[in-house]
């Protein structure tokens, strides 16, 4: 079965009063979803006790998590100083997950700054690698790392790069946002088929073991002809794409089974609680 979710705390948690994302747990249950991604993104600032309350909230509730790691991170990035500061925020993210009973963290690959594209990905490849050994030695080899394909045309993650990456070590996995990859295709990324297509070399070259039950996000997305993605949106905004349903068809086509994670604008719970109920439906 997929998984649905929530990236972050939407607008409603709030308007019920709850506080605090501790409290996440017990709301996704009561709505009916599955998962939660925490985010750090801004830094890793999590205390312990905060983290295990999260813990225990989500073993009550029955919700799954991951953690989305900073934004800061340039896995192509040429300077020693900025190499360091990348890997810490990966095992400092792995260390939190693993705090929290997360096993996944979801990590950009961040901009090409200037280099040549293979070149950059050739990059990226030796700092995923240098990162899992880091991660060995401070005992946190079950963490899996999930390299996110991302929406900006001038950034490194189309699909091809982030297998690549993914060669690396075979406890990393990707994170397919299709908003991301809807915003590189310019559009054109529309149809159950146009997924299947995009979807099928992960297969074929990542194997169904490791994709069976990939990291995934998803929301509806603007983008722009010359720069790819601009902003998210909400489901209400039907003109935007990716299409959903279109998704959830191809998935089942696959045979495959994703966490997905909504990232709508304010609304991921509400619009996460859509795609659900449609891929129950379908199944039936």
């Amino acid at each position: 079965m997929i998984k649905f979710g929530v990236a972050g705390n939407p607008n409603a948690f709030y308007e019920l009063k709850y506080k605090v994302s501790e409290d996440m747990p017990k709301y996704l249950n009561e709505i009916g979803l599955d998962t939660y991604e925490y985010q750090c993104s801004r830094g890793v600032k999590v205390s312990d006790e905060k983290a295990q309350k999260l813990k225990e909230n989500a073993i009550k509730y029955g919700i799954t998590l991951s953690v989305h790691a900073p934004y800061y991170i340039s896995l192509s990035t040429q300077e020693e100083e900025k190499k360091k500061n990348t890997i810490k925020y990966i095992t400092d993210t792995m260390k939190v997950a693993k705090k929290m009973g997360a096993k996944e963290i979801v990590v950009h690959a961040g901009a090409l700054l200037g280099l040549e594209r293979e070149y950059a990905v050739e990059s990226s490849c030796k700092l995923l690698k240098e990162a899992y050994d880091v991660a060995d030695s401070l005992d946190l080899s079950d963490i899996i790392i999930c390299p996110e394909t991302m929406g900006k045309l001038n950034q490194l993650g189309d699909s091809k790069e982030i297998i690549k990456m993914c060669k690396v070590d075979k406890r990393l996995v990707p994170t397919i946002d299709f908003g991301h990859l809807y915003c590189r295709s310019l559009g054109k990324l529309v149809t159950s088929k146009d997924w299947i297509k995009e979807l099928e070399p992960y297969i074929e070259e990542l194997g169904i073991d490791r994709m069976k039950n990939f990291h995934s996000h998803f929301s509806k997305m603007i983008y722009t002809e010359n720069g790819g993605e601009k902003c998210h949106v909400t489901f209400k905004e039907k003109e935007y794409g990716p299409f959903y349903e279109e998704v959830l068809e191809a998935l089942n086509y696959l045979n495959l089974e994703p966490t997905i994670i909504c990232e709508s604008a304010g609304t991921q719970d509400i619009d996460s609680k859509t795609m659900k109920d449609y891929y129950l439906n379908m199944i039936k």
